[in-house]
């Protein structure tokens, strides 16, 4: 697990892009391995990504706690494909 240096643990929120150009939203305590993860055969793999190898990390950001990971999640994933775009581009910051 990642930490802080304060013992807890930081989660992490990201958004993959698959190989046919849809985007993936998850939450992890490490980003590397989890697009690792994401890319081989034999893994825990999310079902979705599956057959749209390879994935390739294109956002992420630091959240306090599991709960704002998750909150934060649902909010990506409620976003519009533009909004999302906006979001990796950092042109414009998503609704919290």
């Amino acid at each position: 697990m990642s930490e802080d240096g304060s013992g807890k643990s930081t989660w992490m929120v990201y958004i993959a892009q698959a190989s046919d150009g849809t985007f993936y939203t998850g939450i992890t305590t490490n980003v590397e391995r989890r697009m690792h993860e994401h890319n081989q055969v034999d893994s825990k793999s999310a079902k979705y990504l599956r057959t749209r190898r390879p994935v390739k990390l294109v956002y992420s950001e630091e959240t306090s706690s599991q709960g704002g990971a998750m909150k934060r999640e649902r909010a990506i994933k409620k976003l519009t494909r533009e909004r999302k775009e906006q979001l990796i581009s950092g042109k414009k910051k998503a609704a919290k």
